[in-house]
């Protein structure tokens, strides 16, 4: 009999696919990857994957290495997709494939299952994960095959099927959208989202964040300590990665922090809603610039700017193990080689305000910059400087005068 590893999350569709795998054949291995999804009783979820049938079924816990190793490396690059989604899913599904493949090297399995749809981005990033981790790996995903969607076309014919087998599943009713949720982000889209004209963050029960008129009348301070260009520190404390995005999840979280909603172009080449909440990473990538501003030279913090977009582009797509990747990864740790100090941020409803900053790295010299008479600037020496920078100017306008 084959074996099949199973990215596996409990919920609905997995639980579907895992009968179905072993309709189909397979001996089947549930992997539910711990990236700091709130879940009730991740027990019952294996539980639950045994009852099916599974061969096994364990936890993987990744969330230190997805806050360390998957999600500060974006942040050091400032990478924002399409200008505004901090990319907590996409960060996340390159890790799940690497867990999985780690335990189907394990099991002996080469074939590696996943529940995304043929619609989205989250196919793209398994498989590319996948196929390049473990080039001869077999990806199965059953919502592009058309004998399973003929089978199940909806949510109505899953849920039978999980009564008729006695598969535990949550109440039948049909919410008004879907969510992804891990220790980074929480995302929602998918029904009345698609409806443009529904207010998302109306719509929606977020689970992070409360919302900017609801966040208390008073602002909350808090310090976030780099070193490197890497959080280090909360409030003077230092603490493991996933304790940092906690800590900054329930204080951003408490004060309306990190929500969008947004249209953003897929890689499949579709159009989609998306409405994201993301407090402790929207603290973390403003705390971080506010530190770079003292820290990094002009060139090179303009250089990295022009090719954040890139950065963000390749992470959203999927191309995480990708040698260009891997090249721009190495780029950015050296340029936050003297990003350390402390920033200290005020936050209130939603909002996040610089209270003040400190590096002993700090390019910053207040004797060159001050405004007021004296310091070390010479201000004769722009006199030259104007007229070289605008030789090119003089030239032009002789040869070609502008009509004004």
């Amino acid at each position: 009999m084959p074996s099949c590893v199973l990215a596996y999350s409990g919920g609905l569709d997995t639980s579907v696919i895992l009968g179905w795998l072993m309709e189909e054949g397979y001996e089947v291995h549930a992997v539910y990857v711990d990236l700091g999804q709130p879940c009730e009783d991740r027990e019952a979820i294996l539980q639950k994957a045994r009852d099916i049938g599974a061969a096994s079924a364990r936890i993987v816990d990744a969330q230190e290495e997805l806050c360390r190793d998957f999600a500060f490396p974006v942040l050091q690059w400032q990478a924002k997709y399409e200008g505004i989604y901090l990319l907590g899913t996409s960060i996340a599904r390159p890790l799940i494939s690497k867990k999985c493949l780690q335990v189907a090297r394990e099991v002996g399995a080469e074939t590696y299952a996943h529940g995304a749809t043929g619609k989205g981005n989250d196919q793209c990033r398994f498989q590319l994960a996948a196929e390049a981790l473990e080039p001869h790996v077999r990806v199965i995903a059953p919502w592009r095959i058309a004998r399973f969607r003929e089978r199940f076309p909806g949510r109505t014919e899953m849920i039978a099927y999980c009564e008729q087998k006695n598969i535990p599943v949550k109440a039948s009713t049909s919410k008004p959208y879907s969510s992804d949720e891990n220790c980074l982000h929480i995302s929602y889209e998918a029904g009345k989202l698609e409806d443009l004209d529904v207010n998302g963050v109306e719509l929606v029960d977020f689970g992070m964040t409360v919302s900017p008129q609801q966040a208390p009348d008073q602002v909350e301070q808090v310090t976030v300590g780099f070193e490197y260009g890497l959080p280090v520190s909360v409030n003077g404390q230092t603490s493991s990665a996933i304790d940092i995005v906690l800590q900054l999840n329930q204080i951003g979280g408490r004060n309306g922090i990190g929500r969008i909603d947004m249209v953003e172009n897929r890689f499949v080449g579709m159009k989609s809603r998306g409405v994201y909440e993301a407090p402790g990473m929207t603290i973390l990538y403003e705390a971080l610039r506010v530190l770079e501003q003292l820290t990094l030279d002009r060139d090179l913090v303009h250089l990295r700017d022009r090719l954040a977009p890139e950065v963000a582009e390749m992470v959203y797509y999927g191309y995480w193990y990708a040698p260009k990747l891997d090249a721009l990864f190495a780029f950015i740790r050296e340029a936050h080689r003297h990003v350390t100090g402390e920033v200290r941020l005020n936050l209130y409803k939603g909002n996040v305000m610089v209270d003040g900053r400190y590096s002993p790295n700090s390019l910053y010299d207040e004797g060159i910059a001050t405004m007021e008479g004296g310091g070390s600037y010479n201000q004769d020496d722009a006199e030259g400087f104007l007229r070289i920078q605008g030789l090119p100017c003089r030239v032009q306008a002789r040869v070609t005068p502008r009509t004004y």
